[in-house]
C-alpha cells in the first residue's frame, strides 16, 4: 500500500516556514517539491515565492497551517515557562542541599539579577491587570 503524500510541505524556518506544493503525478512518477510560497508566524504574512500566484486552495491550506501551528508554539511557550518554574525549583532545592560554596559563588550574582528582574515584570504586569479589573468595575 503506497503512502498518501500529502498535498503540501512546510518546511520550518525560524519565523515561520517555506511552503511547498508535493507533485507525485509527472511523467517520471517521482515526488517533486515546489517552492510556492513563504509564511511568517508572527505576523501571519503570506509571500508567494517568485511571481507565483497562490491559488484559493493553496491560501486556505496555508491559513489552516499557520493557525495550527501559531496555537502548537503558544502550547509551547506556556509549557517552557512551567517548566522554568521547576527549574527554579530543582535550583533551589541544589543551593539548600548540595551546592558547594564555590558552586554558589558562581551563579548567585547571576540568579539574583533574574529573579530581580523577573520579579520587577511580574509586579509591573499583575499592577496593570489589577487596575484593568478594577477601572472596568467602575464603569
Amino acid at each position: 500500500m503506497p503512502l498518501k503524500l500529502p498535498d503540501y510541505y512546510f518546511r520550518i524556518r525560524e519565523n515561520g516556514a517555506a511552503v511547498f506544493r508535493i507533485d507525485t503525478e509527472n511523467r517520471q512518477r517521482r515526488m517533486e517539491m515546489e517552492q510556492i510560497a513563504v509564511v511568517n508566524s508572527r505576523n501571519g504574512e503570506i509571500k508567494a515565492h517568485g511571481d507565483r500566484a497562490l491559488s484559493d486552495a493553496d491560501k486556505a491550506a496555508i491559513r489552516d497551517w499557520l493557525a495550527d501551528r501559531q496555537e502548537l508554539l503558544a502550547r509551547r511557550e506556556t509549557d517552557d515557562i512551567l517548566r522554568t518554574v521547576d527549574h527554579l525549583n530543582l535550583t533551589t532545592q541544589w543551593a539548600q542541599s548540595r551546592a558547594s560554596d564555590a558552586q554558589l559563588a558562581e551563579v548567585t550574582g547571576a540568579l539574583l539579577l533574574a529573579m530581580h528582574d523577573l520579579r520587577s515584570v511580574l509586579v509591573r504586569k499583575q499592577s496593570e491587570r489589577t487596575g484593568k479589573g478594577e477601572e472596568s468595575a467602575e464603569s
